[in-house]
């Protein structure tokens, strides 16, 4: 990995000087002296050890302040801390000549930072990524891609039942639909829309066709958070912080114990792995809300068959974008929501405690006689679900999706 460190270092500011370390008064003094006794470090000649070790320092400290309460107490100040926590642990496993397990860690690493952090001098911790991903060159996703060679195992085995979808009930369907018929039709009304041929034009379904081989290629070695569990309403749901690599081996092609079902749903993902935002276009639909383009939320869905959305709605618009597999979908309008049995928690207030597919008729005697819409989203499919639109879905096959939110 000769020439890593050159290459991080020109990333950095010049001098010690040039180096920002402005805090509020909401860090303590204390923390902040830290800070700046690992910036000298770095611009020093003490070594390595000394300036990982006051990395470690402010990690372990910062980690502690960022799992007090809840997540949206925890002040950006503190995210901001332990990115730079994450920055210096990244400079000093690359300012020796690293190995390629130390390049895998100082990636780990930026990820978290990614994760957990907050973005500083001008979101480094991505440029730092980018340098270490474009240097690996028998990298951890080049050894993994190697696992699926002729021995390889085949996706896991799953026997997922597919519904038949009854003509009456399923959701219609129109190729190429003008902007202006999309408002006046379904926008307006709010009325669900299978769009076909909005996403053809895709790098996803082209040049850059997804498949698991592809994404361990761009992303093998990049941590994420995956859901354990096949629905997140399930007592024994969790999340985890693993490489996609390591979930794709676990999940999807069973090669390692698993424990569960695991799905890849998060919002940061496109942030994090530059290379897959550039696979995907917002869809020219989302221009016909009232926010901005930085308003639009996208979510990556990523997992094995049988994964389950429980019945649920969100506060905005979504047009849910099939790119590999296919998913059995169900929609119930906000007008019959009293009859869906939301969950009393404040949590789950926007979720249904009803199985969908197996109701308790006991237990929920009005569910049965609500009209609902279905539909099997296809690769190719892009499906508008209106804000507040009930929606269930389950995944018939290992299927990728992208999400988009918008109002």
């Amino acid at each position: 990995m000769a020439g890593v460190w050159k290459e991080i270092r020109a990333a950095l500011p010049p001098t010690e000087a040039d180096f920002p370390l402005h805090f509020s008064e909401k860090v303590e003094r204390s923390v902040v002296k830290v800070l700046e006794q690992a910036r000298l470090q770095l611009y020093g000649s003490e070594g390595t050890s000394l300036l990982q070790h006051t990395a470690q320092t402010i990690l372990d400290f910062s980690w502690e302040k960022l799992n007090i309460g809840t997540w949206r107490d925890v002040d950006k100040e503190w995210r901001r801390v332990y990115a730079y926590g994450c920055l210096f642990k990244v400079a000093a496993l690359c300012c020796a000549e690293p190995g390629e397990a130390e390049v895998c860690e100082a990636i780990r690493t930026c990820d978290m930072g990614l994760l957990m952090g907050a973005a500083i001098m001008e979101d480094v911790l991505q440029t730092m990524v980018g340098i270490l991903q474009g240097r690996l060159r028998r990298g951890c996703s080049e050894q993994a891609g190697a696992a699926e060679g002729p021995g390889a195992k085949r996706l896991k085995e799953s026997c997922v039942s597919v519904p038949a979808i009854s003509p009456a009930k399923e959701v219609p369907r129109t190729k190429c639909l003008p902007l202006d018929r999309f408002r006046m039709d379904y926008l307006n009304q709010e009325k669900p829309v299978i769009l076909e041929g909005a996403i053809d034009h895709w790098p996803a379904f082209n040049d850059h066709k997804w498949s698991i081989e592809y994404l361990r290629r761009v992303a093998g070695c990049r941590t994420v958070p995956v859901e354990v569990g096949s629905r997140y309403t399930d007592e024994d749901w969790s999340q985890r912080l693993i490489t996609v690599s390591a979930f794709i081996d676990r999940y999807i092609l069973g090669k390692e114990e698993g424990d569960g079902v695991g799905y890849l749903a998060q919002h940061q993902l496109f942030d994090q792995v530059p290379e897959l935002k550039a696979d995907i276009h917002i869809p020219d639909y989302c221009c016909l809300g009232e926010g901005d383009e930085d308003d639009i939320t996208i979510n990556a869905w990523f997992g094995p068959a049988g994964t389950i959305s429980p019945l649920h709605h969100d506060p905005q618009h979504n047009l849910l974008a099939q790119v590999v597999g296919s998913k059995y979908i169900r929609l119930y309008s906000p007008e019959d929501s009293r009859k869906l049995y939301a969950h009393q928690s404040q949590l789950l207030h926007n979720t249904s405690q009803v199985d969908v597919e197996s109701p308790d008729n006991e237990r929920y005697p009005l569910f049965g006689e609500v009209p609902y819409q279905e539909c099997l989203l296809q690769p190719g499919d892009m499906l508008f679900i209106p804000a507040r639109h009930w929606h269930y879905v389950r995944s018939l096959q290992l299927s990728f999706s992208v999400s988009f939110w918008w109002c």
